[in-house]
């Protein structure tokens, strides 16, 4: 592929990418096949009556999209980002009585817990979960501190807990004096936390804990244990809970733990000039070998200052990859791995199920309204707030 090519998804082949459905690697973590089908063709009659019903709502109405959308959904966006951005923004635009999150559920829980009560999220799909947060189930954080409180800890452990995490795991960190981070500012939030007490408890994602202590903080793997919700006591002894700086919970992303060290250096025998960039909820091997490591708006504004002819295999979800090498042709712009997925839960939010949602609205029906108990949403507020307060930390939302 020459530097002016447009992107092309592969026929499988041994070094083509095995598309959603198509094939599983056993190789990768647990959790991490590829099910499902591609989504099927867009219905132009369906873009039709969404254009007319969106029209139709007028400013009632707020669509976010986050990155990882299909195109033919984020083309009905009024805004794109990642899921904190997206949140704010909504909480920005209190004329708008509801607010579409075209994403998951713990982000439409985000934008639920910063709007206003005049406001209604509305989440076209309820079943459009997410594996990571749902790998921190708040029984299971519950019990792992009351395990951290009976080796004598948790007065010194900050809970840290991802964006990517339920309401109830926000609040839980709130309550227990801890804040909430985004891949962007995970370093500051860990600096905070450090400042607070000795250790932290990092939620849900082990990667990217272990990657920001050990690439930012200059902690090393010794300093990391892993505790995991399905084993007596997280699997750890109490001299190994008190000998960590991270204790990092058992969970991760299904689409960014695919990518492993060989498919990085299988790149760099293909493309020797090429640059590696990867989201940092990839495993550690990952992100040591990688150019460029960032959160999914770093990784776009690297793409958009690229020089043109510059070739670049990015480690993050399909529909963003595929996305940004539309946007910038003059750039050899590909997967990073032959065998990348979707974001399953993500592509349950289709054009059936945002049409569903503006029509319901429209005949004076709320379909699917988030709503976060008044406690959790309390206590989130609290550790959010925490987030916000830290310096360089986006205070405002940016259109």
């Amino acid at each position: 592929m020459d530097a002016m090519s447009t992107f092309v998804s592969p026929e499988p082949s041994p070094l083509s990418l095995l598309l959603l459905g198509d094939q599983a690697d056993p190789d990768t973590e647990r959790g991490v096949e590829c099910p499902g089908a591609l989504p099927p063709p867009v219905d132009e009659d369906l873009v039709r009556r969404v254009r007319a019903l969106k029209a139709e709502l007028g400013d009632r109405l707020f669509i976010l999209g986050h990155h990882y959308q299909r195109d033919q959904v984020i083309a009905f966006a009024d805004v794109t980002g990642d899921s904190f951005k997206l949140a704010q923004l909504a909480a920005a635009r209190p004329q708008a009585e509801f607010i579409v999150f075209c994403g998951v559920h713990f982000m439409a829980e985000s934008a639920d817990i910063l709007t206003s009560p005049e406001q209604t999220v509305i989440l076209p799909d309820m079943a459009a979960g997410c594996s990571m947060a749902d790998m921190a189930d708040i029984s299971q954080v519950e019990a792992a501190w009351q395990v951290i409180t009976r080796a004598g800890l948790a007065q010194d452990t900050i809970p840290v807990t991802y964006m990517n995490s339920t309401a109830a795991i926000k609040a839980f960190t709130g309550r227990h004096g801890g804040t909430v981070c985004t891949s962007s500012n995970a370093d500051a939030s860990l600096r905070w936390a450090f400042e607070q007490g000795e250790r932290v408890l990092f939620l849900p994602d082990q990667h990217l804990g272990r990657n920001t202590a050990i690439r930012q903080l200059g902690m090393t793997e010794q300093d990391c244990v892993v505790y995991n919700p399905y084993k007596p006591d997280g699997g750890l002894t109490q001299e190994q809970l008190a000998g960590a700086k991270m204790i990092l919970w058992r969970g991760h992303c299904s689409v960014h733990a695919h990518f492993t060290p060989e498919v990085v250096d299988d790149y760099r025998s293909r493309v020797p000039h090429g640059n590696v960039l990867v989201h940092p909820e990839c495993r550690r091997e990952v992100v040591e070998k990688a150019d460029y490591v960032g959160s999914t708006e770093y990784i776009i504004k690297v793409i958009e200052a690229a020089e043109p002819g510059s070739a670049w295999a990015i480690g993050t979800e399909l529909n963003l990859v595929k996305r940004l090498a539309e946007r910038y042709p003059d750039r050899n712009i590909s997967f990073l791995d032959r065998t990348v997925c979707f974001c399953a839960t993500m592509n349950r939010i289709d054009m059936q199920h945002l049409h569903w949602s503006l029509e319901e609205l429209a005949a004076g029906r709320v379909p699917n309204p988030i709503e976060v108990p008044e406690q959790d949403a309390k206590w989130a507020r609290v550790a959010l707030d925490r987030m916000l307060a830290l310096p360089g930390v986006l205070k405002a939302p940016q259109d």
